[in-house]
């Protein structure tokens, strides 16, 4: 069966565009143009990505994104993941949408191939994460973080965390290698699927919001080269 996305773009240009573009790549696709109708039709069709604006009436994106990725709606191991779409390309707005559990994100205007790949990339992701799930659990722990590649579940201290399938895949990888500082462009060819370095803001963006998730001074910054795990219980600058 062919992936289904839900669309939710209120501006029925821009939402119809997105649909029949990614109609003609295959895809099954269901539109919403508002914040409730988002929500109910996540509910009844079960998409297994969103493409999902920021700015809706109603209520906005970052609404839905919450409540979609409530348990009850997305149970985890491994929650819908969700693309937004955001006309200001303001870091603040892109770590609220993070933080309320979207896995990427593109700015206005973007171009159609983009959107695609970024949408074929999410959904590799996905099915790399119930490959892994099917898996015996393998754990890595990193001082007081354990995660659990299993059942894709992450703890610090004892206490569990909740992480887009994102953030998980980049935790992953810098916990496989702790202490060594992985390239911005090594992330983004093990964990986002892209081969080149356009990407790297989404790299600093996304260790951002993972580090508000599991501490800042887990992750080491190496200014102009990438970053490190660090088993440490220290703060860095």
């Amino acid at each position: 069966m062919s992936p289904k996305v839900l669309v939710v773009e209120d501006e029925r240009v821009i939402n119809d565009a997105v649909a029949d573009r990614l109609r003609a790549e295959g895809f099954d696709v269901e539109q919403a143009f508002d914040g409730p109708g988002a929500v109910t039709t996540y509910a009844a069709v079960r998409p297994d990505l969103v493409v999902l604006d920021v700015m809706l009436p109603g209520f906005d994106g970052l609404e839905v994104c919450r409540r979609i990725q409530a348990p009850d709606l997305s149970p985890a191991p491994v929650p819908v993941p969700v693309l937004m779409l955001t006309a200001r390309d303001d870091e603040a707005d892109i770590l609220v949408g993070l933080a309320v559990g979207a896995d990427d994100y593109l700015t206005k205007p973007f171009r159609m191939r983009e959107l695609v790949a970024r949408v074929r990339a999410l959904l590799r992701r996905v099915d790399r994460a119930a490959e892994l799930a099917s898996r015996p659990a393998a754990r890595l722990e990193v001082g007081d973080l354990l995660v659990d590649t299993g059942a894709r579940r992450v703890a610090v201290a004892g206490e569990e965390v909740r992480l887009t399938p994102t953030e998980f895949d980049l935790l992953v990888r810098l916990a496989q290698v702790p202490g060594e500082v992985l390239p911005r462009e090594r992330l983004l060819a093990d964990v986002w699927d892209w081969p080149d370095a356009a990407g790297t803001r989404t790299v600093d963006s996304h260790v951002k919001a993972l580090r508000a998730k599991i501490g800042a001074h887990r992750v080491r910054t190496v200014h102009g080269v990438g970053y490190a795990l660090e088993e440490a219980q220290v703060s860095h600058p």
